[in-house]
């Protein structure tokens, strides 16, 4: 099979996708659909010598051909990875003499492009990154590849992550449309992971989240996302929005593909300060929290401070107390409003805290060897952005006194953070609470350029904040059964192992993803 050549178009820094054609793993004589498979049926399928990784690529590009910038134009992709090919026959050939190379052998995933990815271009959105080509990975993109994992595209985000409600940039013409309705937004900033996981243009993604954007995007494409405990896994080489809440990590179509990478890039790195204690407060192995059960016995609190506004959707209400309903009929406790009196006083904060301009300046200081822009004035002067971000940009622009010389920035650092961990966790304490629960957002996507109805984004507060775990999973749809809805697990510090175990437990009793109609099997790709 020849490999595809990727074109870079100059002016606009995406690449020019080739049309569709026959399917590569027909022609193989293999029958095998990579619509909503999984990893362990990928490994399967693998050991049985009925696919192999060449192949495994090749159906997912002929996918991105057929769907990324064809058909539905899902409009999710920045740049393909040249190489996948290439690194897939090494695989197979080290397939042929030892077997699995690792937990993600031949994973093709899809990383948002404000990852580091050495040899590929890097761009946090921005035009003004257009051709940057990092000499070396991201912490987590280089665990993901020495466990046998496959970066095969990188994807489109929110320029420079600043916005959680739409995946728009200037690096990709357009918006990344959602692929359970091509008229609504992804949510952001990690949108283009989400849609082209979501529509099986890639196994696994990652994206990062510093207010809400792994769990956003998952939440409005029925995916699961894993935010960890601040200091659980490392940012390095990651293209920073604020170094207080970023956190990177997996987004998956199913719980045990999610648990997979995270166990992969959870753990300590010397590149990431964050990170010192997290080799002692990991758990040995996630995986081992994939077990049915765990909601048996488990006492889960409905934090409805999170969600009840005067523009909550009723709709996202309703498919919320049916998911409680499928939580008590698995055999949890269930109680049904938890609070915590002091949250207004906590949560207020004494001064302003600015601090995107120093992050991002600093990490260009310290690595970004070749990087055509190194700090906000460089960016604004080329004029290379999307208008939607100069406000923003220029407001940082005018930032002259560093975070650590920002009151404001000292009191959520060493006062609000600690206090408000302390209270949620005193909370769950006094409740023998195994998680709490809410919906990741109060309201429907919006329709693309719509941003004046109501976001409900409920992402923004308990888990930046406090720095504890949360997760979102697929919870039902909206919408006359068509617009996905997402469920948060928030739990304690270092407790990701409590949250995979209830999440396992409930995608396995619920079952709420389905793939979306916009982005169906391709011919010829058909499991046995």
């Amino acid at each position: 099979m020849r490999t595809r050549r990727l074109a870079v178009a100059a002016a606009s820094a995406f690449v020019s996708l080739p049309a569709p054609r026959s399917i590569a793993v027909a022609q193989a004589g293999a029958h095998f659909e990579v619509a909503e498979t999984t990893i362990a049926q990928v490994h399967a399928a693998f050991q049985a010598r009925q696919l192999t990784c060449r192949e495994l690529v090749q159906a997912y590009l002929d996918r991105i051909a057929a769907y990324d910038r064809r058909g539905p134009a899902i409009n999710s992709l920045v740049t393909l990875n040249p190489d996948a090919l290439a690194i897939a026959d090494s695989l197979d050939r080290r397939f042929g003499r030892e077997g699995l190379t690792g937990p993600l052998h031949c994973v093709p995933m899809i990383v948002k492009d404000n990852f580091e990815t050495a040899g590929m271009q890097t761009t946090a959105g921005s035009l003004s990154l257009a051709g940057w080509m990092p000499r070396r990975d991201a912490t987590m993109v280089a665990r993901i590849k020495a466990s046998g994992a496959i970066v095969l595209a990188k994807s489109n985000l929110a320029e420079w992550a600043f916005t959680p409600y739409e995946t728009v940039s200037s690096i990709l013409p357009g918006y990344t449309r959602n692929p359970y309705d091509l008229a609504r937004v992804t949510a952001g900033s990690s949108g283009g992971t989400a849609a082209a996981i979501a529509a099986s243009l890639g196994l696994v993604g990652l994206g990062t989240d510093t207010g809400n954007s792994i769990r956003g995007p998952s939440a409005h494409q029925a995916l699961f996302g894993i935010r960890s405990t601040m200091g659980l896994t490392s940012r390095a080489g990651v293209v920073p929005l604020s170094n207080f809440a970023d956190i990177a990590g997996p987004m998956a179509r199913s719980v045990a593909d999610a648990v997979k990478v995270f166990d992969v890039v959870a753990g300590s790195d010397s590149a990431d300060s964050v990170t010192a204690s997290a080799d002692s407060r990991r758990a040995r192995d996630y995986n081992a929290f994939l077990k049915p059960g765990a909601l048996r016995g488990a006492r889960i609190g409905v934090l409805r401070q999170a969600y009840e506004t005067a523009t909550t959707d009723t709709e996202v209400v309703r498919v919320f107390e049916s998911a409680l309903g499928e939580l008590r009929t698995a055999g949890a406790t269930v109680l049904d409003t938890v609070g915590l009196d002091s949250l207004r006083a906590i949560t207020r904060g004494k001064g302003s805290c600015s601090t995107f301009k120093y992050d991002v300046e600093r990490y260009f200081a310290a690595r970004g060897e070749g990087a055509p822009v190194k700090t906000v004035d460089e960016v604004l002067r080329s004029g290379r952005f999307h208008p939607t971000v100069q406000g923003r940009l220029q407001a940082a622009q005018r930032d002259t006194v560093p975070p650590e010389r920002q009151p404001g920035c000292a009191y959520r650092d060493q006062v609000t953070r600690p206090q408000f961990r302390a209270a949620i966790t005193a909370l769950m304490d006094s409740l023998k609470l195994d998680a709490l629960v809410y919906p990741t957002w109060s309201n429907p996507p919006r329709l693309i350029g719509d941003l004046n109805t109501p976001h409900g984004d409920n992402s923004q507060l308990f888990s930046p904040l406090s720095g504890l775990p949360a997760m979102t999973i697929p919870m039902g749809y909206t919408r006359s059964n068509t617009l996905p809805a997402g469920m948060t697990f928030l739990g304690r510090a270092w407790d990701e192992g409590r949250l995979i175990a209830l999440s396992y437990d409930y995608e396995r009793v619920a079952r709420h993803r389905k793939p979306p109609s916009a982005t169906p099997p391709l011919p010829g790709q058909v499991r046995d």
